[in-house]
């Protein structure tokens, strides 16, 4: 059975301008907080993040925390967590939020009613928090509009973020709400680069054969 468990810290960060070694161009960062995406960047070619979207949850001086919000789990949700799969946003899957903790799981969920904190909810950004899987499921029942499970989550050291935003690993970009609980989670890193415009938006059209970039 899969556990839930997250360490969660609010603590804001200043951003900084970098380049993606593909393309000379200044990225309009956001801020390196909870709720900002972490958009790969076509260089990042390590077999974990390939063309990833991570929503960041946690920031401070400890390092920073966040969940993948692009990829599958290879386990089904109905065989860990059977009585939360109904109240899940569609696909209804679980989903793999990353390398670390891969035993715990992580809920993000948005109420009905944007004025409420349900019991076991917490608020992270905007109309997104953390719902504690241990909370009875009737009370849960019709109290969210949205909500996915993550199985495990992505994770860095002090400082470790920052260079790799240096070497031009990633790109910070503010997310929008139905990013965190998109219905088509496999194109989302496309759209996302698609939606900036300008030469970042180019990077959606990527691909690893180089005649057609």
């Amino acid at each position: 059975m899969i556990d839930a468990a997250i360490r969660i810290g609010i603590v804001l960060w200043g951003a900084r301008a970098w380049q993606d070694d593909s393309v000379e161009y200044e990225s309009p960062a956001a801020p390196l907080k909870p709720g900002t995406l972490l958009v790969a960047g076509v260089g990042l070619s390590d077999g974990i993040f390939d063309q990833s979207v991570v929503l960041l949850l946690d920031v401070d001086e400890s390092g920073a925390l966040g969940v993948v919000l692009n990829a599958f789990a290879d386990v089904e949700l109905a065989r860990v967590l059977p009585a939360w799969e109904a109240l899940t946003s569609w696909p209804h899957r679980l989903f793999d939020g990353g390398p670390v903790s891969q035993e715990g799981a992580i809920c993000l969920a948005s109420p009905v009613d944007d004025d409420e904190e349900p019991p076991g909810w917490r608020r992270l950004f905007a109309r997104v928090g953390l719902l504690h899987l241990e909370t009875p499921i009737e009370l849960a029942t019709g109290g969210y509009r949205d909500l996915r499970i993550f199985a495990g989550y992505a994770g860095w050291a002090p400082g470790q973020l920052e260079g790799e935003l240096d070497e031009g690993a990633w790109h910070l970009i503010a997310s929008h709400h139905e990013d965190v609980f998109d219905p088509d989670p496999e194109t989302l890193w496309r759209r996302v680069l698609a939606r900036q415009g300008g030469q970042l938006g180019w990077l959606a059209t990527w691909t690893p054969t180089p005649e057609l970039n």
